[in-house]
């Protein structure tokens, strides 16, 4: 079954997109990814506690997340060669589109005092990142299954090639962002 978001992106987004930046109808702006991340820090040492985060970023993405593993020694963070130092999910295609229009439909609105999300997290590429403080926005996710509340980074990359187009792109999506300028 296709997301309500995509069917909504080729109906509705797609053409106020070529209008407002007219060019070559294939380099029309589109989504190409998410990636969610979350940093170890102090659970490097604990199975367990990497373990909790891996399944519960998991069921947030509704696929498989995996573990990242280190390629060197950091003796200044202790970190040896092999140990694990995070977390992280590629989303494309269908549970990219699940993901976004749970996150700006369902987990965004059950944050407390939420304004929306900064403008300035665009690299210049046209790629959107941010951080969130906790995972239990999510309605997956269970407060008694959790060991440590812990962050994740998000990282929504497109095919626009300016801040400009990618913003257009992602407030047409639904992302709330903050009122007045950036």
């Amino acid at each position: 079954m296709a997301s309500r978001l995509l069917e909504k992106y080729k109906a509705e987004i797609r053409p106020v997109l070529e209008a407002e930046f007219p060019k070559n109808k294939t380099l029309t702006a589109k989504i190409d990814k998410v990636v969610i991340s979350v940093g170890a820090g102090e659970a490097m040492k604990d199975a367990k506690l990497i373990q909790n985060m891996q399944d519960t970023i998991s069921l947030i993405a509704g696929q498989r997340a995996v573990k990242v593993i280190a390629k060197k020694s950091v003796a200044g963070f202790k970190v040896r060669e092999g140990m694990p130092v995070g977390i992280k999910v590629t989303l494309r295609g269908e549970n990219m589109f699940h993901f976004l229009d749970k996150l700006c439909n369902i987990a965004l609105p059950r944050v407390k005092d939420f304004r929306g999300l900064n403008r300035n997290g665009f690299d210049g590429r046209g790629n959107f990142n941010f951080g969130l403080d906790e995972q239990l926005m999510f309605p997956e996710v269970v407060y008694d299954n959790i060991i440590k509340t812990h962050g994740m980074n998000i990282s929504i990359a497109t095919t626009a090639t300016s801040d400009a187009e990618s913003y257009r792109l992602l407030e047409l999506i639904g992302i709330p962002f903050t009122k007045g300028r950036a």
